[in-house]
């Protein structure tokens, strides 16, 4: 069976790290300490003498003091990591915590994942290619020596950087690594722990190298590993639950999170507020507990970025477009039709090709799969149609030999819509207003990764109201946007009323609308 030692970087909180290992030990596992040395030395006594009777808890041998960016963190761990090889030989695995960290599965779960899965787990992707750092330096976090902290001395660290730019004093890379980056909440196993340490000793150019890099606790093991290790016995992902604010701050769990934790498909999650008391009280019960059945939706992280998204100004629902294309051309006529239940639009669609000459297209801008005639590319790929959304209507109209031409979108798609109203052709918009049904909001919430099958009922009956409000507030956008030429239909009016609607939508006669407005089930679930 599985046994892990647990490498906990800590520094402040004692009587929650005593708890902590305390509760991971009690399991049969086992964890190594570093304490950073900035911090009190009365509460590392603390901690020294409460623990000091549990033989599954070792020391790092020499407590550094730790800075956020800089080697000071990796090196802490390696001292944590060796006080753990020495002290716990059968250790499998060595998992990398911080004093935020706590389990959000059971120790029996916990154990038998490991034993299932022979391999790696670490963030690690590649430094240049990837895309994994959004913000500030990238490329100059290697390239040249770092002194200074840059969030302690901002002054100091970017005149030395750039210093260093003007005299040219790039540096190599150490030939033979290809630099990985990923997140520094890592599971590896004892054989590739001893790697990296042989390899440290082996290559003490390669420490020199990172020991001035910047944040190298994102690049230091996610590099060795890739190095180290067979492909085949990676997996790229930590199993450590966290997410991040398009702010970069850390997300921080609460009381109220319990149910959507054990939902992840993650061990520990991070960051647990020191609030949180019943949150940790139920997490210690549930790692000691046995037999406990996990249901695993996996819905998180999505489900944060729909609620932040729709809880502050300058909500976004689309991308913006800001270059502008040339003209559809000022005799065409643009027939949007605009509806969130996708499959409502698309029968209507299907019944204006049977009573009408009107090319129709479903929707383009939001289905991949979206049926488009071959046009050279331009419709190969979602980028490319909004990238280049005026050439590829254009090429659609000339493409059906056509003045006319109706497409659907998605209401989230205003920007979208207000762009094409701003070109010279005549562009008109027909809403379809539907009823939305408790059961037809926790299929979309499934659809869009908002819940998962396993997500359970008290979780969608919180979150159903957000999903009908933010459907609602999409329509209102639209409205208040004032746009010539919006027409609606509804699911709760008339045949009549609709078409009415729907010859002025497609300059149809009276008989062809209505035909139109009582297409069989039109509004069916």
């Amino acid at each position: 069976m599985a046994k892990i030692a647990f490498i906990l970087l800590c520094h402040k909180d004692p009587d929650a790290i005593i708890k902590q290992a305390q509760r991971l030990t009690a399991a049969g596992d086992y964890m190594s300490i570093h304490f950073d040395a900035r911090s009190d030395s009365t509460d590392f006594r603390r901690i020294t003498d409460a623990l000091k009777d549990n033989d599954h808890v070792t020391f790092a041998k020499k407590r550094l003091k730790c800075g956020w960016g800089e080697w000071s963190l990796v090196e802490a761990s390696l001292n944590a990591v060796k006080a753990a090889v020495a002290a716990f030989p059968d250790a499998t695995h060595f998992y990398m915590l911080s004093g935020d960290c706590m389990a959000i599965k059971s120790a029996e779960y916990t154990h038998e994942f490991l034993d299932n899965r022979d391999v790696d787990f670490i963030e690690s992707f590649d430094f240049f290619e990837s895309g994994w750092i959004k913000t500030g330096i990238q490329k100059e976090r290697l390239i040249y020596r770092h002194y200074f902290n840059e969030r302690q001395n901002k002054t100091l660290f970017y005149a030395a950087m750039n210093l260093q730019k003007r005299l040219g004093l790039e540096r190599p890379i150490p030939e033979d690594l290809q630099v990985q980056i990923g997140s520094q909440w890592w599971c590896l196993r004892r054989r590739t722990i001893e790697w990296i340490l042989q390899f440290c000793k082996d290559r003490p150019d390669v420490l020199r190298f990172f020991r001035t890099t910047w944040i190298p606790d994102e690049t230091f093991f996610q590099t060795l590993v890739r190095h180290l290790v067979p492909e085949q016995e990676i997996e790229n992902r930590t199993l450590t639950f966290l997410m991040f604010t398009d702010y970069g701050m850390p997300v921080n769990f609460y009381n109220d999170h319990y149910e959507l934790l054990l939902a992840q498909d993650f061990l520990f999650a991070r960051k647990i507020s020191p609030e949180a008391t019943e949150l940790k009280r139920r997490l210690g019960v549930l790692y000691a507990s046995e037999g406990t059945d996990f249901q695993i939706s996996n819905e998180g992280r999505s489900l944060f970025t729909f609620l932040t998204g729709r809880g502050r100004e300058g909500r976004r629902f689309a991308p913006r477009f800001w270059e502008n294309e040339g003209s559809l051309g000022r005799d065409r006529e643009m027939l949007i039709i605009v509806c969130k239940k996708w499959h409502v639009a698309k029968r209507l669609l299907a019944r204006m090709r049977q009573l009408t000459n009107v090319p129709a297209i479903e929707y383009l801008f939001n289905e991949e799969s979206c049926e488009l005639p071959d046009l050279g590319g331009i419709q190969s790929t979602m980028s490319k149609r909004h990238r280049h959304r005026r050439a590829l209507m254009r090429m659609l109209f000339e493409y059906y030999e056509t003045d006319k031409l109706v497409i659907c979108m998605d209401p989230a798609n205003l920007d979208l819509i207000q762009d094409f109203y701003g070109d010279r052709s005549v562009t008109k918009l027909l809403e379809v207003e539907c009823k939305f049904s408790e059961d037809y909001l926790i299929g979309h919430a499934k659809r869009v990764g908002l819940a998962g099958e396993a997500t359970s009922a008290q979780t969608l009956q919180r979150l159903l109201p957000t999903i009908r409000n933010d459907m609602l507030f999409e329509s209102d956008r639209i409205r208040d946007a004032n746009l010539p030429y919006h027409t609606r239909i509804r699911e709760t009016a008339l045949p009549d009323e609709n078409a009415q609607a729907i010859s002025q939508f497609l300059s149809v006669p009276p008989e062809t609308a209505h035909e139109l407005a009582q297409t069989h089930h039109l509004f069916a679930d």
